[in-house]
């Protein structure tokens, strides 16, 4: 059994750490549920150009799990599964807005973006930090934005 002062002083720290912030140190991976698999995989492999980390045929779930390398210490999960429902991006509702890839240079992006066939809107600047941005779609229509480092 645990003396008073000792269990005083247990109570103490949980409540300290109980008030701490998360200690994030980055964004490991965001995952994405797609409606072709083939498909996908070709588009983030071979258009956009991630590394594949590895892929995983869940037989279980009659499912796909592939990782992609998008930066050092980042990835994007690559999920297959039968029939999932279709996601509402218009209008827009609650949720994951939309994925936003950093880059050094936004028109070199566009044009490479654009030599693969994709549809990429106007670049735009935001008006609270000056960074260039725009935004193209992948095969399941998901927005995703490429915004300036």
């Amino acid at each position: 059994m645990v003396g008073f002062p000792r269990a005083y002083t247990l109570l103490r720290i949980v409540l300290k750490k109980s008030k701490t912030p998360m200690k994030t140190t980055g964004i490991h991976h965001v995952a994405i549920i797609c409606s072709d698999y083939e498909r996908s995989k070709k588009f983030y492999v071979e258009t956009l150009g991630f590394p594949i980390i590895q892929e995983t045929f869940r037989a279980a779930r009659n499912s796909y799990k592939l990782d992609l390398k998008v930066a050092e210490n980042t990835q994007i999960e690559l999920f297959s599964f039968p029939n999932p429902l279709e996601r509402p991006s218009k209008p827009e509702s609650c949720g994951l807005r939309h994925l936003a890839f950093q880059v050094d240079d936004v028109e070199e992006t566009v044009f490479y973006l654009k030599s693969k066939g994709l549809e990429v809107e106007d670049i735009r600047v935001d008006e609270i930090t000056g960074k260039k941005y725009t935004f193209f779609k992948d095969p399941d229509n998901l927005p995703l934005e490429i915004y300036e480092r």
